[in-house]
Formats: structure tokens, C-alpha cells, sequence
């Protein structure tokens, strides 16, 4: 007796390999059978799969969902668009390690992940983070990363200074409990503080605790405008001395007068990985990317936690030279030139000043009658650091080279915002965009590669042995899709349209969401690595 069979479906098996029909019997959250006899009459449900798709749950490793995992553990709108496996602790930001000593300056660091959520922090070590995890009724299936700017916090503050032998191996050791702990490695974000202030002595001399377990490092680089080349070859250098797996987050070139970079970026991939170093990047399939408005400062400004950024930004003094930086720098990534100034940055998550939102910083600027570099100070200080925007720095020719390159594989980055604000519509629309547009509209990718992209080559690249493909013994997470309506509904406009032609979402053998409709199975494990 089987719990479940999908009968007669086009089964894409996240290998790769062409679809094939064949029918599916699941029991005890596995997958028992895939083939065409099996004892229809005999399963508690069946779901007639005829002309749809039946996929692997597809797997998004590039989240910023920490936080929003204990106020919506459900993640229904990862479900809908066929999400079953998540992946936290992204960028250098992770919920843990936590230290008594800076717990505010972390609370202020993580503030434009956390979507409105607030937390008593009960947790110290990750381990406990984990098992915090494990109290709420999860949705999707959960692993995490630690984060390098958490752990540089939580042993010396936002303190710029001149880094040791005694700092890099207490952060070593604590990045190696963590990974024993169910980390999956280290992420850095090179382009915020702290992070922006780590050399290649402090991020090789941390991740070379990974060498013996195989961690992973993946890392949002120090630049993705003119110097990404350099960026690159930096991050592929770390994979190179420590022996580890690399990955390069939401891989892109920002800057108009960069475009086309990509082309001798992915060249560079393809050397390292015929030289022997297991390097590969991920991207989401958006022209627009999305980070938070401090990310146009210069890194000297963020020295020393939030409130010294704040002192700054209302100095008279300072503010001249601030704003001169912003706008004629090229030392660092610079979000307002990539953008093409105000008018290319559009405000979303802005949760004290939410009239703006939707809004372009130049059209507030406007509004306020005020220069627009001073407009963003006036935002940033206003909101407290818990904001996102939407920065048009992209080609989507670029878009397009990345996603076709067999080294890269799908994530979406998302950065969640409270109910009814603005968002990036890669969180609701990722995956559902690749099908439709890169797969039906413009031919860019085979179906069977696509979905390979978004299940069988992400699990693989996190060790997550049982996931990513529909094959007897692995976990039965799932996704029927009509590929006849498969349709990404979500904007900048109504971000939180939900898509079309997602009929049925499994976690573990249990059915998730169907017709649209999430069951609150509440079926999602939190997955800790190398364990």
C-alpha cells in the first residue's frame, strides 16, 4: 500500500536526462517506485499526473529567510512557486554564532534580512540556532551557511582594524565548530561591513578549517562592476589554496559600461575548473538586483557599528566628502553609479517612510525638493538600516550568457519584506521565470536542463544526498507543473502574485500545496550538513 501515486506523468528526473511517462509510488516520505506497473488501486491518494511535469522539488541555496523562519515558517510562497528545500546564512549574514558582548551591533547588522521580525535571541552557537529551527512547523526543508560577518562580529565588533594571527584562528575555530554543528561553510559579503574590510589573509586563513570536511565557501565578492575580474579570481584563489568547493553568489557585472564582462568571468570558471578547482556560481534570472540602500556608502563610513554610520551621515563636515565619494568613486562597488544614479534606484522595503515605497529614490528626491544622495542618507537613518531597494544594474543579454553556462545553477537571493511591502518578485517568482521565460519563451535552455539547474545540480553542490532527483530511495519532494499555464505573475508592481501552473507541491512525502492552496503540512526538516 502506497501513501501516494502520481500516475502517467512526464517525469523530469533532475538528471538532466529526457522526460519520460512513468508513474511514481510514495510511502513514508520516500520515493518507492518509478515505473509503469505499479498497483494503481493500491495507495491511500492518486494524483493523475497526464500531460503535466513531474520535477524534483526545486531547491533555492540562496536565501535571506533566516529570520523570516520564525515569524512565517510555513514559506508559503516558496511552496507555491515549487520551492521545497531552502538554504539560509547567506552573504556573511547568518543568525548565529552570537556573542553577548556585540549582540546589538549584530541586531543592527542583520536588520534589512529580518522582514519586520523581532527576536529575543535565545540562541548562542549555531547548534542552537538549529534547534531553535526545529521548534517551529516548517514548510520547506531548511540547511544553513555561517556567516563571516556574524562571526567577525561576534568576536570583535565592527572594529576596522588591522587583523591577527590570534583573530583569524579564533574565528577559524569558531567557523569549524559551526560546520560541525550542521553548517554547510562560510559566506561572505565582500561589499558590506564587516566584510568589506577582509582581506585574502583573513578569508583564506578562516576557511582553511574546511579543507578536511570539504565546507563550502560561497561568497557575494568584493566587486561586480569593473573589478570583477579581479573579484573572481580572488574567490576561485581561496577554493585553490585550501582545496574546498567554491561558489560564486548570484554571479552578474553591474555597470552599463561593464556590460559583457560576463563572458571573460565565465572564461575564467571554465580555466579554474579544467586546472582542478571545483568552482561554480549561482544567479537569479532578474536584470534588477536588490540589496539594502547602505550599500551605496563607502566602507569607511559603516566603521564602527550603525550609530557611528549615523554620526557620519549627519556630520557637516563628513557629509561633503561622503556624497562626492557616492557619486565620482570608482574604489569601491558602487551601487549609485552602477544604477545610473537615483533614477535607476527604486525603493522597496522601507518599513518607517512605507509611503515611498515603489517609488524611485530620484522621484522622492523630487518630492522632498532635495538632492537625492541626501534624500538616501535622510532614508537609511530613518529606517534604520531595515530597508531594501532594487538597483537596475544588469544587461539582460549578461543575464542570458550566465544561466545558459553548465557551471551555473539557479537562487534566488531573496530578501523578504513584511506583509504588503514592496519586494524583489524574485521572491515570488524565481523559479516559475525560469520555465516560463528561459525555458518557453526563449528557448535559452531544454526543460530537462532548467530543471536541472533549479533541483539535481543545486542538491548535488550541497551534499544533499536525498534530494534533487525523482529516483527510488530519495525523499519525495516534488513538484507537478503544467507547462501549458506555467506563468510568473510577479512584478515590482504586485510583487506577491503568486504563478500559475504549480498543481502540486510534496515536502517529504507529504502534499504541501495543491491547486494553489497551501495544507500547512508543516513537513520541512532542518537539514544540518556533514552530519
Amino acid at each position: 500500500m502506497f501513501d501516494i501515486i502520481i500516475q502517467s506523468a512526464k517525469i523530469v528526473d533532475g538528471t538532466g536526462s529526457p522526460w519520460f511517462v512513468a508513474d511514481v509510488g510514495i510511502k513514508d516520505g520516500k520515493i518507492v517506485l518509478v515505473g509503469n506497473t505499479l498497483p494503481r488501486p493500491n495507495a491511500v491518494k492518486v494524483v493523475d499526473g497526464t500531460d503535466r511535469f513531474l520535477m524534483p522539488g526545486f531547491i533555492d541555496t540562496h536565501t535571506h529567510c533566516d529570520f523570516e523562519l520564525l515569524g512565517n515558517p510555513d514559506l508559503s510562497y516558496k511552496l507555491a512557486q515549487g520551492v521545497t528545500t531552502v538554504g539560509i546564512g547567506q552573504c556573511g549574514f547568518s543568525a548565529a554564532p552570537v556573542s553577548e558582548r556585540y549582540m546589538d551591533e549584530l541586531d543592527l547588522y542583520l536588520g534589512f534580512t529580518k522582514a519586520g521580525i523581532k527576536t529575543a535571541w535565545p540562541w548562542r552557537s549555531f547548534a542552537q540556532w538549529l534547534d531553535h529551527l526545529e521548534t517551529h512547523d516548517l514548510g520547506v526543508n531548511v540547511f544553513s551557511f555561517a556567516g563571516h560577518g556574524t562571526i567577525r562580529i561576534a568576536h570583535m565588533g565592527f572594529d576596522n582594524r588591522e587583523i591577527t594571527n590570534v583573530d583569524i584562528h579564533a574565528m577559524a575555530d569558531e567557523l569549524r565548530r559551526c560546520r560541525e554543528q550542521g553548517a554547510a561553510g562560510l559566506t561572505t559579503g565582500l561589499i558590506y561591513p564587516p566584510g568589506v574590510w577582509a582581506n585574502d589573509f583573513e578569508i583564506s586563513g578562516m576557511t582553511a578549517c574546511l579543507s578536511q570536511s570539504k565546507g563550502i565557501y560561497e561568497s557575494h565578492m568584493r566587486n561586480e562592476a569593473g573589478d570583477l575580474l579581479a573579484s573572481v579570481a580572488e574567490t576561485i584563489g581561496v577554493g585553490r589554496k585550501n582545496n574546498i568547493p567554491v561558489i560564486i553568489s548570484h554571479h552578474k557585472v553591474c555597470g552599463s559600461k561593464n556590460f559583457g564582462l560576463v563572458e571573460q568571468s565565465l572564461g575564467l570558471i571554465d580555466e579554474a575548473r579544467a586546472q582542478g578547482v571545483d568552482v561554480c556560481a549561482n544567479q537569479y534570472p532578474y536584470d534588477v538586483s536588490s540589496t539594502t540602500l547602505r550599500s551605496i556608502l563607502p566602507g569607511w563610513v559603516h566603521d564602527g557599528g550603525f550609530e557611528a554610520m549615523a554620526k557620519r551621515l549627519t556630520d557637516p563636515d563628513l557629509k561633503p566628502r561622503i556624497i562626492e565619494e557616492i557619486e565620482f568613486s570608482e574604489d569601491f562597488d558602487n551601487m549609485y553609479r552602477n544604477s545610473g544614479g537615483a533614477g535607476g534606484i527604486l525603493l522597496l522595503y522601507f518599513p518607517q517612510t512605507p509611503q515611498y515605497e515603489g517609488k524611485s529614490l530620484a522621484r522622492v528626491a523630487e518630492l522632498h525638493g532635495r538632492r537625492p544622495l541626501e534624500t538616501a542618507f535622510d532614508l537609511i537613518l530613518s529606517n534604520l538600516g531595515e530597508d531594501t531597494c532594487g538597483f537596475c544594474v544588469m544587461s539582460p543579454k549578461d543575464v542570458a550568457e550566465v544561466i545558459r553556462h553548465p557551471a551555473v545553477f539557479v537562487a534566488s537571493d531573496t530578501i523578504p519584506g513584511a506583509p504588503g511591502a514592496k519586494v524583489h518578485p524574485r521572491t515570488y517568482g524565481t523559479f516559475p521565470r525560469v520555465l516560463e521565460t528561459f525555458v518557453k519563451k526563449e528557448r535559452i535552455l531544454r526543460l530537462e536542463e532548467a530543471v536541472w539547474k533549479i533541483s539535481g545540480f543545486p542538491a548535488q553542490r550541497m551534499g544533499l544526498d536525498t534530494k534533487g532527483l525523482i529516483r527510488p530511495g530519495m525523499d519525495a519532494d516534488l513538484v507537478l507543473v503544467d507547462m501549458d499555464r506555467i506563468c510568473d505573475q510577479s512584478n515590482f508592481s504586485t510583487p506577491d502574485q503568486r504563478p500559475l501552473g504549480i498543481d502540486l507541491v510534496m515536502v517529504n512525502g507529504k502534499i504541501a500545496m495543491e491547486a494553489q492552496q497551501t495544507t500547512n503540512a508543516g513537513a520541512g526538516e532542518v537539514l544540518r550538513c556533514g552530519q
